[in-house]
């Protein structure tokens, strides 16, 4: 480099450090403006940003505010929680009171006090009474018996034949055929007890009346059980027989009644048939399995913790008009008087709805079969009406007199159910 040219270099760096002070200022001014652009881009993109978000936040804050509970809201929520709370105390009530029914006898549950053999019978013969009673409370009889036929006939050959051939008073038998005279007097005499009664029954025809006729003991473990479970028993037989009285209410006589006649009341076991007027005295049993009742309960009620479970059949005449009556009343609420489990207490009136429908079966009859062929129905089309039914009972209502050979039974009955 020669001496022209170094002058020349120093001239201009002569000049830059004259203009030194504003080199700073210019390197951030240029570092400013390169700061500016990028963020008024971030800026302008955030500012919609925000206002989309703020948009969607203001909507959802009016959404909220127009769903917004009122300030007294919980004070609502209590009442209806209460109310549902007095709904299920009240169920849970009169589940109770269902069960708690007056006693055939108050000498022997849960543990007779006296192992006199004497009250097992009395039991039985007040179960008998009781049948006896319900049915003059509806004002029910059977047809004309073989005695009253003789009476009327009495004197001609037929009676004489018909003496000779052992006829069984007081039970319906197969009808000879009569001709002439002796036909009128025989219809003459179907047709004035046929104005007189309601319904038709016959008490043989209710499970239990010919058990207890027949009572043998055999032993106090297995006599407080019978005595236990033909109370069940009875308690369904009233409700059954006030199931027809309730129908029967209007009517004269059975030639216009709805319900006709109480064909049987039985608790057979699954799949078993009687059939005629022969009843089976098998006593109540409590379903512990699905099988082991009369039908396979489509309620799937069993027995458990709260309740015990009875299946029962009913058989019975009705007018064809009746049937879906018949099934109403069956199943609706009825009344019974409660004095305590000692018969000592004030008389209360509780209300009991315990029946449910499990199968039915509608069959045509043939009125000139000699099942019968003494009775007169009236001008009405009649069918016969099978219902298998169960019948619920509140452990609540009645564990308290339950007999603890009956707990036990039940106790030891489940397992093996389980168990199978």
């Amino acid at each position: 480099m020669d001496i022209s040219q170094f002058k020349d270099l120093v001239q201009r760096l002569s000049f830059l450090k004259n203009y030194s002070s504003l080199l700073v200022p210019v390197i951030i001014l240029l570092a400013g403006v390169l700061l500016f652009i990028p963020t008024q881009l971030m800026s302008s993109k955030l500012k919609k940003q925000m206002a989309a978000e703020s948009i969607s936040i203001g909507q959802r804050v009016q959404s909220l505010n127009k769903n917004a509970v009122a300030r007294n809201q919980w004070e609502i929520e209590k009442e209806y929680q209460e109310a549902y709370k007095r709904d299920a105390d009240r169920t849970a009530l009169l589940g109770k009171q269902s069960t708690k029914r007056e006693l055939l006898s108050y000498k022997i549950f849960p543990e007779p006090k006296d192992t006199s053999t004497l009250i097992f019978e009395e039991f039985g013969q007040r179960f008998r009474d009781a049948i006896d009673s319900l049915l003059n409370r509806v004002n029910a009889h059977d047809c004309p018996t073989d005695a009253e036929l003789n009476r009327s006939l009495q004197g001609s050959s037929l009676s004489r034949s018909r003496r000779s051939m052992g006829w069984s008073p007081g039970r319906r038998s197969s009808l000879w055929r009569l001709s002439g005279i002796e036909a009128t007097i025989a219809d003459l005499l179907c047709r004035e007890k046929a104005e007189s009664t309601s319904v038709y029954m016959n008490p043989l025809d209710l499970s239990g009346y010919d058990f207890w006729k027949e009572y043998a003991y055999a032993g106090i473990e297995e006599a407080v059980k019978d005595c236990w479970y033909w109370q069940l028993a009875y308690w369904i037989i009233e409700d059954v027989v006030d199931t027809i009285g309730a129908l029967n209410a209007s009517s004269g006589n059975v030639l216009t009644s709805p319900v006709k006649r109480l064909l049987s009341v039985s608790f057979t076991i699954r799949n078993i048939k009687r059939r005629g007027t022969v009843v089976d005295n098998t006593r109540p049993n409590y379903v512990l399995g699905s099988f082991e009742g009369l039908a396979e309960p489509c309620t799937g009620r069993l027995c458990d913790d709260d309740i015990d479970v009875v299946h029962f059949n009913v058989v019975v005449l009705v007018s064809t008009k009746a049937i879906l009556p018949f099934m109403q009343e069956l199943c609706s609420a009825k009344k019974h008087k409660f004095r305590g489990f000692l018969g000592d207490e004030q008389e209360q009136v509780f209300n009991h709805n315990q029946i449910t429908i499990l199968e039915s079966d509608i069959r045509s009859i043939d009125r000139e079969d000699d099942m019968h062929k003494l009775y007169r129905y009236g001008e009405d089309a009649v069918v016969e009406l099978d219902l298998i039914c169960e019948y619920i009972f509140s452990k609540n209502g009645y564990d308290e007199i339950k007999p603890e050979s009956v707990k036990k039974e039940s106790k030891i009955e489940e397992e093996v159910t389980t168990e199978e």
